[in-house]
């Protein structure tokens, strides 16, 4: 047996604990297993183990998730050196049996309690091994997409945060459940693929506190309202890369973790620590690797698949140690936060007991603690609790209470659901490759077409310049043909010809001789006839040959002719293709041109988004206390600085972004195909319209009328809210009021209001409408077209914020009925008490939230200077708030007008005296 130091963060356990290496390897319990039956005896001769079953846990399984009871696990801490010496002569209040799993608590040296559970921790139990039987079944679960849970329940200094939160950095071997936990889930991610983060919180005095940023002090509980989800929106979230940053965090965090002194720990923790760890896993198998994203065209319609990822939330909580304050002697400011320890875990066990007896009805709201634990217990997450105890008997009672409370909870049945869903970014991505990819493909082929176009046409001239020297040789060779045949016949006529002479000539020779008979005469006649037929004859040869000749060189113009027009057609498509190439080329040069400035126009646009993002954080973060007065002054804080610097550089970077773009190509990238332009540039429109300076221009640019279209036409949530929020700038100014009614814009306005559930949005919608509900001209059509129902119809979200706008909106209205019934230019009952705003004002008239108490004090008295209000107002209970107001409001005018109301008032002076109040 080896023995190894350790040391409890609570300050008591001081003395070394010892540690075993056994061959006996513990199986986690299935998340399926049934439950261990809680086993009660009594050490009397011949008794047995009386046991107590558990109502039965074997739910069925459907299709919404998997049954899965809480596992709890109790852990023995050793005797520190106070109680080695206090309780010397007394034996341990509890025996702990680990191979059967259970526990006895002594009543007395005869009598005991025994207990089961599913793991049982001696003092002995290494960090490692508690790890291993609590935490890692839950961690595993966790990477497989599921949520769950890891808390630590028991009396203050029993090691609830030595279990959980030790840092180990001295001994690697104390190492707490955070860290290894954090350990296994980095090596099972794939930081490539795969994310986590982390948010570390504190709940103390009923107030969620960011320990990460700690001037964030006071976070809200966001619930969906449709999934019952709980989530901390405000919390700072922080992605972890190693294990090294993780460490850096929980140190971080431990600092600015409130602990005190008391009695029984020297370092007691004040508050519940609350670790929140997020993991994002692709789910492999899939077509979800982009590796194969650049394949044939055979994987095209494969890849169009969005990419399934799973989503697990790990929650590791490290509660606040019960105490009684006579043994811990907690006063002052400490038997406060002992007071509120107390209440948060007794609402916890409420819960619990509920939930362990099928409760039809779980109090879940009496805590902050019980609301973000809702899914822990009873919820879809996977959750293992350890107790943590100690062995002095004289705190029996906190023993028993602890190990009954892990009894309740092992009751407690959850039921498992996977957190998977499709990543869509993934597969916009992929899309984007593919969309590159055959833009590229594209411009190869038309690339090739050219090429080949412009071969053929390189043929073709070839061809036709050896078609005309072939025709040129030809006609050539032709035409001396023709001369060659023309001189040689020619030359057989002159030959013929000389003949003839010669003939002729030697007959008048002879013509002496008178004994010539007359048939020579004859038939020299008869030679020159056929001589001179013969010359006929050669005649017509020689005139067939010339028409033939000319009949060549008519053909031969004929085909220079066509040549010419060839020639012609060639130029002309040269000019043609020239004029095309060069239009391609001003067409390319135009785009890369309007590329370069939307790519410019994009990333100005995204700083200047998520510069604004960024104010509005720091807004919502810091002005929980004080909600702005319209969303002119709500947006009016992102010019005043919480550094200088900060609202100098927003301001510049617009101002920049104005001079630079214009407005009218600002306002017309709000009617652009890409959704992240259109928000973007609305985002801008909407900081622009934060100065009132710019406001006349953009509804003289047009940008109200695009702004009202916007809420018209588009789907998106994050469209809708800062398009609401640019109106809500705009609706400032009394002549831009007037312009949103005549345009339908309170119509628009009610509209969004009825189909948003994002409370940011609603309270951009309900801040517009307050706005317009101050002008004392638009009151009717106002109410006429649903502004007052729309008003109330956003209270369904119970956000702070919107409440406030609502309640600002209902004062602004009753003041512009009071001021026109004083002026007499309204008579009859209030149209706010006629559509039934009434009941909402008395319940919410001290409400905890100091802008809506405000907004709602002030509605009350405008409504009540009108006489004719006064018995709807008695009826409803408003009388009471009235009389409350004048004596309890903090701000002197309120309750100077709440008084002065109830004193001129006959209606309730006389009601005031039936009922007894005395009034002065």
């Amino acid at each position: 047996m080896a023995t190894t130091a350790g040391v409890y963060r609570n300050g008591n356990y001081s003395r070394n604990s010892l540690s075993t290496n056994t061959n006996k390897v513990e199986k986690p319990l299935s998340v399926n297993s049934n439950p261990k039956n809680s086993l009660k005896s009594k050490s009397l001769p011949g008794s047995g183990l009386r046991k107590s079953a558990p109502p039965s846990l074997g739910a069925a399984k459907d299709d919404t998730g998997v049954p899965g009871r809480v596992r709890v696990a109790v852990r023995l801490r050793p005797r520190n050196e106070e109680e080695m010496v206090a309780d010397a002569d007394f034996a341990d209040c509890v025996e702990l049996q680990p191979e059967v799993k259970r526990l006895k608590l002594r009543k007395n040296n005869w009598d005991s309690d025994t207990y089961e559970f599913d793991e049982v921790l001696t003092e002995f139990a290494s960090q490692k091994r508690v790890y291993e039987v609590v935490a890692k079944p839950v961690v595993e679960s966790v990477m497989d997409g599921y949520n769950g849970t890891v808390m630590a329940y028991g009396q203050t200094g029993t090691g609830k945060t030595y279990t959980l939160g030790r840092l180990g950095e001295e001994d690697t071997a104390a190492r707490g459940i955070m860290v290894r936990a954090m350990e296994d889930i980095l090596v099972d991610v794939s930081l490539e693929t795969d994310s986590v983060s982390v948010s570390y919180l504190q709940l103390y005095m009923e107030t969620i506190q960011d320990l990460l940023n700690p001037t964030n002090d006071n976070i809200s509980i966001v619930e969906d309202p449709k999934s019952g989800d709980v989530s901390l929106p405000g919390a700072s979230l922080v992605e972890i890369r190693n294990q090294q940053s993780f460490v850096e965090l929980l140190r971080l965090g431990e600092a600015h973790r409130f602990a005190a002194n008391t009695k029984l720990n020297t370092e007691s923790s004040r508050s519940h620590a609350i670790l929140m760890v997020h993991v994002k896993r692709s789910v492999k198998g899939r077509d979800s690797i982009l590796s194969n994203e650049n394949g044939n065209n055979s994987h095209m319609a494969k890849s169009l698949k969005p990419p399934v990822v799973r989503k697990g939330k790990l929650v590791v909580v490290d509660l606040a140690g019960s105490e009684r304050i006579d043994k811990s002697g907690s006063e002052g400011h400490a038997l406060e936060e002992a007071k509120s320890i107390n209440l948060s875990l007794s609402a916890l066990g409420k819960c619990i007991n509920a939930l362990a007896e099928n409760s039809a009805h779980v109090p879940i709201r009496d805590s902050k603690l019980t609301r973000l634990l809702r899914d822990s217990f009873g919820g879809t997450a996977r959750t293992s609790l350890v107790i943590t105890i100690g062995p002095s008997p004289r705190h029996r009672g906190e023993t028993t209470s602890t190990i009954m409370f892990g009894q309740r909870a092992m009751k407690v049945e959850n039921m498992l659901k996977l957190k998977e869903e499709f990543d869509y970014k993934s597969l916009s991505r992929r899309l984007d490759i593919q969309l590159e990819k055959l833009i590229a493909e594209h411009e190869k082929q038309q690339k090739a077409f050219e090429n080949e176009i412009e071969r053929v046409t390189t043929e073709a001239k070839h061809q036709i310049l050896e078609s005309e020297r072939n025709y040129a040789v030809k006609l050539e060779k032709e035409k001396l043909n023709y001369q060659k045949e023309y001189m040689e016949s020619i030359k057989k006529l002159e030959e013929k010809w000389m003949m003839n002479q010669q003939k002729h000539a030697g007959g008048e020779n002879a013509a002496g001789l008178k004994d010539e008979s007359s048939n020579w005469i004859s038939n020299g006649e008869d030679s020159r006839v056929a001589n001179m037929e013969e010359l006929c004859e050669m005649k017509k040869k020689l005139q067939k040959e010339t028409l033939l000749r000319k009949a060549a060189e008519e053909e031969v113009n004929k085909l220079k002719s066509q040549l010419a027009e060839l020639k012609k057609s060639e130029a002309l498509a040269k000019s043609d293709m020239s004029k095309l190439q060069k239009m391609l080329e001003d067409e390319a040069c135009q785009k890369e041109k309007l590329e370069g400035e939307i790519a410019i126009l994009h990333s100005q646009l995204l700083q200047i988004s998520f510069e604004a993002d960024e104010t509005a954080r720091r807004i919502d973060k810091g002005g929980s206390e004080k909600v702005p007065g319209s969303l002119d002054s709500l947006l009016s804080q992102v010019r005043q600085p919480q550094t200088n610097d900060l609202g100098n550089g927003e301001k510049s970077s617009i101002a920049k972004l104005f001079e630079q773009v214009g407005l009218q190509r600002i306002l017309s990238l709000l009617e652009a195909e890409d959704v992240d332009v259109r928000i973007h540039a609305v985002k801008v429109v909407a900081n622009l319209a934060a100065e009132e300076t710019n406001q006349e221009k953009i509804v003289e640019a047009g940008g109200l009328k695009s702004l009202l279209m916007l809420l018209r036409s588009s789907e998106d949530e994050t469209i809708h809210r800062v398009a609401a929020g640019a109106i809500a700038n705009l609706a400032m100014n009394e002549t831009n009021q007037e312009l949103i009614m005549s345009q339908g814009g309170i119509r628009l306005l009610s509209m969004t209001a009825g189909s948003a559930e994002d409370p940011q949005t609603l309270r951009m919608v309900a801040g517009a409408i307050a706005n317009l509900c101050g002008n004392d001209k638009l009151q009717m059509k106002l109410r006429g077209e649903g502004g007052i129902k729309a008003l109330l119809g956003m209270v369904r979200c119970r956000h702070p914020d919107v409440l406030a706008q609502v309640a600002r909106g209902i004062a602004n209205f009753a003041k512009c009925e009071s001021r026109a019934s004083t002026q007499g230019t309204k008579n009859g009952r209030s149209l706010l008490i006629e559509d039934g705003v009434l009941p909402w004002i008395v319940q919410n008239a001290n409400n905890e939230a100091s802008p809506i108490r405000r907004h709602i004090e002030l509605a009350l008295c405008h409504l009540a200077q009108h006489e004719v209000n006064a018995k709807d107002m008695i009826s409803g209970g408003a009388l009471w708030e009235l009389v409350r107001i004048s004596r309890d409001c903090s701000r002197e005018d309120i309750r100077t007008l709440a008084h002065r109301t109830l004193t001129s008032s006959p209606t309730f002076q006389a009601e005031m005296r039936r009922l007894g109040i005395d009034y002065q």
